[in-house]
C-alpha cells in the first residue's frame, strides 16, 4: 500500500472563520422567526451542535428562561449536569468566575443510593444536588430518569433551581420527561427540545450560549 506524502485537502482552518460561516449557514437555512430575539443565539448554538436546521420547530421555553439564566450566572450559580459528557462540553472560560460545573454521577455513594431508591444511577445522582440546588442551573442531556427525579424532588418540597435545560435523548421516557418539564406546575424557567431528540452536546451548547452568547459576537 503506497502513501502520498504530498496529499493535501482544501478546507477552512481558521477557527473564527469556521464559526462565522457555520452560524451564517444556520441563519440562512433555519427559521428562527417565531423565537424571541433573546433566544435566537441559543437556538443557533443548538443547531450548530446537532446539525439539524429544523430543530427550532421542536423548541419549547418559558418566557423568562433567558432572564433567569442571566440572573443566575450573575450570581455565579453552579451548573449541575446529569452526565460527564455535558459537564465536559461546558466551556468553563465562558462562565462567570466562581461558577462551578458539577456532575455527581460517578460519586461512590451513587450505586448504593440507586438501589435504595429503586431507580437509575442518573436519578440517584440528582439526590446529591439537594444542598446546592436552590438557584442553580440544571443541564440534563442524557437521562430522562434524572429529569423526572428532579421534578419529583421539587414537587416534594425540595429546593428549586433557577432554570432547567431539558435535553434527554432516546426512545424510553425522553419525550415524556420533557413534556413533564414543559408542563411543570412549579413555575421553574425551562428550555427543552420536544420529542426524542436531545443529547449532551445540545445541553452543553445551551449552557454556553446562555452564559456568553455566540463566539462571533465577541
Amino acid at each position: 500500500m503506497s502513501s502520498d506524502a504530498n496529499l493535501s485537502y482544501d478546507y477552512e482552518k481558521d477557527p473564527g472563520a469556521i464559526y462565522r460561516q457555520s452560524f451564517s449557514i444556520v441563519r440562512e437555512e433555519s427559521d428562527l422567526s417565531h423565537l424571541p430575539e433573546s433566544l435566537r443565539p441559543v437556538a443557533i448554538r443548538l443547531i450548530h451542535a446537532c446539525g439539524m436546521t429544523d430543530l427550532p420547530e421542536d423548541l419549547a421555553w418559558s418566557e423568562d428562561v433567558v432572564e433567569a439564566a442571566q440572573s443566575a450566572f450573575s450570581g455565579r450559580a453552579t451548573v449541575f449536569c446529569d452526565v460527564e459528557m455535558v459537564s465536559h462540553g461546558v466551556i468553563s472560560s465562558r462562565l462567570p468566575d466562581q461558577s462551578k460545573v458539577v456532575c455527581t454521577l460517578n460519586e461512590p455513594s451513587v450505586p448504593d443510593l440507586a438501589k435504595q431508591l429503586g431507580t437509575t444511577r442518573s436519578a440517584a445522582a440528582v439526590e446529591l444536588w439537594r444542598d446546592q440546588l436552590d438557584g442553580a442551573i440544571v443541564a440534563i442531556g442524557n437521562a430522562p430518569t434524572a429529569l423526572f427525579h428532579l421534578l419529583e424532588l421539587i414537587a416534594s418540597g425540595g429546593p428549586r433551581p433557577a432554570l432547567i435545560l431539558g435535553f434527554p435523548v432516546g426512545f424510553v421516557g425522553a419525550a415524556e420527561s420533557k413534556d413533564a418539564l414543559i408542563s411543570n406546575p412549579f413555575g421553574v424557567p425551562y428550555l427543552a427540545v420536544k420529542g426524542r431528540r436531545g443529547g449532551s452536546a445540545m445541553a452543553a451548547a445551551a449552557v454556553n450560549a446562555l452564559a456568553a452568547g455566540l463566539p462571533e459576537e465577541k
